[in-house]
C-alpha cells in the first residue's frame, strides 16, 4: 500500500485492506491485536468531513447498533476516537454484500431469493418492534457471513413511529421510494418499497427503474405506469403478489408491515432457525404415531408439515457431516410420505364415487343454505380438478374455502342425517386437501 494512502493507526488493532469508502467514511478489515487475531470491519469516520447533520447521523447509528442484537444484523463490538478520526469497530461479514452475490449469479433463483428475503424481513422485523427505520437498504448495505445475511450500514437509520414523517433526502436513488425521490414526505413505509427493488433484482438481475441518470429515474418513478414484471421469467403466483404490493408507489396503497411479515412467501415461520430442527422432530415423531396407527391422511400432513421444517433445519446447519446425516434422514420420511401420498391418492379415487354421491344428497337438503351450496360447489371443482391431474395452488385453493364453509355449516348443524352427511364431506374433502398439499414433497425437498 502507498504511503499516502497508510491506514490509520489504533491501538487494539491492525488495519489491513481498504474495504470501501464513502463521502464521510472508509472501513477497513482489521486483526485484533490478541492471540485470537480476531477478524473485525472497522469504519473510520474523518472528523473534519462532519457536518451537523452528518454527525447527528453518525450518533444515531452509533445509538442504535449498541442497543440491537439480532442474528441478521452487523453487530456493533466497540467504538472509539482520537484527535482525527472516529472508529466504529464492526463484526466481520467474509462474503462480500449481496450485491456483488447477485452480480456473480446474474440472477437468483427463486428459493434462493427467498431465503435472502426471509433473512432482510426477520431483521426489519426486529427493528420494526422497536420504531427503528433503515432508510438506505440496498445489496450493498447486506452483508453475507457464511449463508447468512446481516443488514449494515445504518448511516441514515432513525428512530421513527409508524406515523414519523420525515423530509430529508435519504439512501440511494435506485432503492429509495417514490415518494422519497419525489421529495414528498415520506414515513418508514420506504424500507418496504427498497425491499421489493432488492427482491426483483434478484430475481431478474436488474433494479425495476435501472437509469442512465438521476433525471431518467426521477422521470420513471413519477410516471403513474404500474410496475411490471419482466415478460418471459416465470414466477410463482405468492412471489408475483409480493412484489407488486411491496412496489407500489402509492405508500397508501403499499403492502404494510404487519402484511409484508404475514406473506405466504415470506413465510417466515419455516425460514432457517436455531428452532427449525426440534420443530421437525416433535412434528415427524407425531407422524410416525398416526403412521403406526393406520391413519393414513392424518400421518401424511404431518410428515409434510415435518418437512417444511426440515428444510430450513438443513439450510442451517454448517457442520457438512451433520448436514448429510440429516439429509439421508429427510430422504428416508420423503419416501414413506411418497408411499403413503400413493396410498391416500388411492383411498381417494375409490372413494370419488361415493363421495360425489354423498355430496349431490347433501346439495339437495342444502337448497336452504347458499353460503353451504357455494361451498359444495367449490369443493366438486376441486374434486373435478384433482380428478383431472391439476394438483396446482388454484385446486388446494378451493379445497381450502369449500372446507372454511363447510366446517364453519358443521359447527351450526344439529345432530341428524344432514349433519352426518356434511361430516363426511369434510373429512373427505381434508383428505383430497391433504393428498394435493402433499403432492409436492419431492420438489420441497430437493431444494436442500
Amino acid at each position: 500500500m502507498a504511503a499516502g494512502f497508510a491506514p490509520p493507526k489504533l491501538k487494539d488493532f491492525i488495519l489491513t485492506e481498504k474495504l470501501g469508502s464513502g463521502t464521510y467514511a472508509t472501513v477497513y478489515k482489521a486483526f485484533r491485536k490478541t492471540d485470537s487475531r480476531e477478524a473485525v470491519a472497522v469504519k473510520v469516520v474523518s472528523k473534519k468531513s462532519l457536518n451537523k447533520s452528518s454527525m447527528e447521523n453518525l450518533l444515531t447509528e452509533i445509538e442504535i447498533l449498541k442497543t440491537v442484537r439480532h442474528p441478521h444484523i452487523v453487530q456493533l463490538k466497540d467504538f472509539q476516537w482520537d484527535s482525527d478520526n472516529i472508529y466504529l469497530i464492526l463484526e466481520w461479514c467474509s462474503g462480500g454484500d449481496l450485491s456483488r452475490f447477485i452480480r456473480s449469479r446474474r440472477i437468483l433463483p427463486e428459493r434462493v431469493a427467498r431465503r435472502c428475503l426471509q433473512q432482510i424481513a426477520c431483521a426489519l422485523q426486529f427493528l420494526h418492534e422497536r420504531n427503528i427505520s433503515h432508510l438506505d437498504l440496498k445489496p450493498q448495505n447486506i452483508l453475507l457471513s457464511g449463508n447468512v445475511l446481516k443488514l449494515a450500514d445504518f448511516g441514515f437509520a432513525q428512530y421513527m413511529s409508524p406515523w414519523d414523517e420525515q423530509q430529508a433526502l435519504r439512501g440511494s436513488p435506485l432503492y429509495m421510494a417514490p415518494e422519497m425521490v419525489c421529495r414528498r414526505h415520506y414515513d418508514a413505509r420506504v424500507d418496504l418499497w427498497s425491499v421489493g427493488v432488492i427482491l426483483f433484482e434478484a430475481l431478474f438481475g436488474r433494479a425495476p427503474f435501472a437509469s442512465r441518470s438521476f433525471a431518467e429515474l426521477e422521470e420513471k418513478i413519477r410516471s403513474d405506469k404500474p410496475v411490471e414484471l419482466p415478460s418471459g421469467v416465470r414466477v410463482p403466483p405468492d412471489c408475483r403478489d409480493l412484489l407488486l404490493r411491496l412496489l407500489e408507489r402509492d405508500p397508501d396503497a403499499r403492502i404494510t408491515f404487519e402484511e409484508f411479515f404475514l406473506h405466504p412467501f415470506v413465510d417466515l415461520e419455516h425460514m432457517p432457525s436455531v428452532d427449525s430442527l426440534q420443530t421437525a422432530k416433535a412434528l415427524v415423531l407425531q407422524a410416525v404415531q398416526k403412521d403406526q396407527d393406520g391413519q393414513r391422511s392424518a400421518a401424511l400432513s404431518l410428515y409434510c408439515s415435518a418437512l417444511e421444517h426440515f428444510v430450513p433445519a438443513i439450510h442451517y446447519e454448517t457442520d457438512r457431516q451433520r448436514k448429510e446425516a440429516l439429509r439421508q434422514k429427510v430422504n428416508q420420511y420423503v419416501s414413506r410420505a411418497e408411499e403413503l401420498k400413493a396410498l391416500v391418492k388411492s383411498d381417494n379415487k375409490i372413494s370419488f364415487e361415493e363421495a360425489k354421491c354423498t355430496r349431490n344428497i347433501l346439495t339437495e337438503m342444502s337448497r336452504n343454505q347458499p353460503r353451504l351450496l357455494a361451498a359444495l360447489e367449490l369443493a366438486s371443482t376441486a374434486v373435478a380438478r384433482e380428478e383431472s391431474g391439476a394438483e396446482d395452488s388454484d385446486t388446494l385453493d378451493l379445497y381450502q374455502q369449500s372446507l372454511g364453509e363447510m366446517l364453519l355449516a358443521l359447527a351450526a348443524e344439529p345432530q341428524g342425517r344432514r349433519r352426518d352427511l356434511l361430516h363426511s364431506e369434510v373429512r373427505k374433502s381434508s383428505s383430497h386437501y391433504v393428498s394435493v398439499l402433499c403432492s409436492r414433497v419431492h420438489v420441497q425437498v430437493s431444494l436442500c
